[in-house]
């Protein structure tokens, strides 16, 4: 196998100049660069990975924090978010370690590591998040995609969309179409998206200068019941008791097909019996709604994009940084939602 000497000498370069193409360490000419390239692909030259880490004292990976279900599935906006975060990852040289482990799992033995990154991006920020006290205790360059908590949000960088303005936005959506009796499936209760957006459904009915109906928001459980499951199994409890509930408010795309399953039990129609309208869009289960589902767009390839920029931004200075990105968000509205009959 060709050595970095092989690749010097073919090349015309030295030793550093092929170690920091590699490394990116220092800037080095695209001409250099694609030369350099070349010459080790027809060498085919492989630079260790574990010397090299060794040198620079960086692995050249990112992690990205999430929480997962026990079945450790991705939904439509982590695999946006992903499509924002990846391109700009590899472009800067790095690899991107995803971590899923549910609150099933994250205690096990097994995976209490510290993974072997340079910097990391968190999702889906709970009150009192833990994984950012880790990192911060640790010296490793974070950001947040979701709002920190308020004892955070000093001390990180932060990407997001303004969560309760468009949850407002989207009860005030259903209650220009009449609804009242607005059923909130919202995510679990220790994050703080949740709480934004539970905030800015009940500013909707403060606004209208109705009675927030508080008892209308139910948090989903952290782990264990899958955001299907939820979902069909709380509409047809919810409806059962108050056949008044005429619209529905899902966290996620497969909470809102949880729900078109549940309406199906109960003989209703969408949206004539019942409007749904979904915190998600371009679901990759969009053929198992019928009708269309109306949601919001999220830009999660953006959030994905802007946080790894922050974070190369801290990477490259050296230094911790705390700023805040907002990411804008829109209804699109599709097919499911109505005036409730009556």
């Amino acid at each position: 196998m060709a050595t970095i000497d092989d690749v010097a000498k073919a090349a015309g370069v030295s030793k550093s100049t092929v170690s920091s193409v590699f490394s990116k360490k220092r800037p080095i000419s695209k001409e250099v660069t694609e030369q350099v390239l070349r010459v080790a692909r027809e060498l085919n030259y492989r630079p260790n990975y574990w010397a090299r880490s060794l040198v620079s004292k960086t692995t050249r990976i990112i992690g990205l924090n999430m929480q997962g279900e026990q079945k450790a599935k991705m939904n439509q906006f982590q695999y946006s978010l992903l499509n924002g975060v990846l391109p700009v990852c590899y472009e800067q040289g790095y690899r991107l370690l995803i971590n899923t482990v549910s609150s099933t799992y994250k205690n096990q033995v097994e995976h209490i590591a510290s993974d072997p990154v340079d910097g990391e991006i968190i999702l889906d920020a709970v009150v009192g998040d833990s994984r950012i006290d880790d990192c911060l205790q640790r010296g490793i360059p974070i950001v947040v995609i979701g709002r920190p908590s308020e004892e955070d949000q000093s001390r990180v960088s932060y990407v997001d969309n303004d969560n309760v303005v468009i949850a407002t936005q989207a009860t005030q959506y259903l209650m220009s179409l009449g609804h009242r009796r607005i059923l909130f499936l919202n995510a679990p209760v220790n994050r703080t998206v949740a709480v934004d957006r539970g905030q800015g459904y009940l500013n909707a009915f403060e606004q209208a200068g109705l009675t927030p109906p508080k008892d209308m928001i139910v948090h989903k459980p952290d782990g264990g019941t899958s955001s299907l499951t939820f979902g069909c199994n709380t509409v047809l409890a919810q409806l059962r008791a108050d056949p008044s509930i005429t619209a529905v408010i899902a966290d996620t795309d497969s909470m809102a097909l949880g729900v078109y399953q549940a309406a199906e039990q109960l003989g209703l129609c969408i949206p004539e019996q019942l409007s749904v309208l979904s915190f998600a869009y371009d679901s990759p289960l969009a053929q198992e709604f019928s009708p269309p589902l109306t949601g919001v767009r999220l830009h999660a390839d953006q959030l994905g994009q802007e946080s790894m920029l922050l974070l190369l931004e801290q990477l490259e200075s050296g230094k911790r940084l705390a700023k805040r990105t907002l990411i804008p968000a829109e209804i699109v509205v599709r097919g499911s939602c109505a005036p409730p009959q009556g």
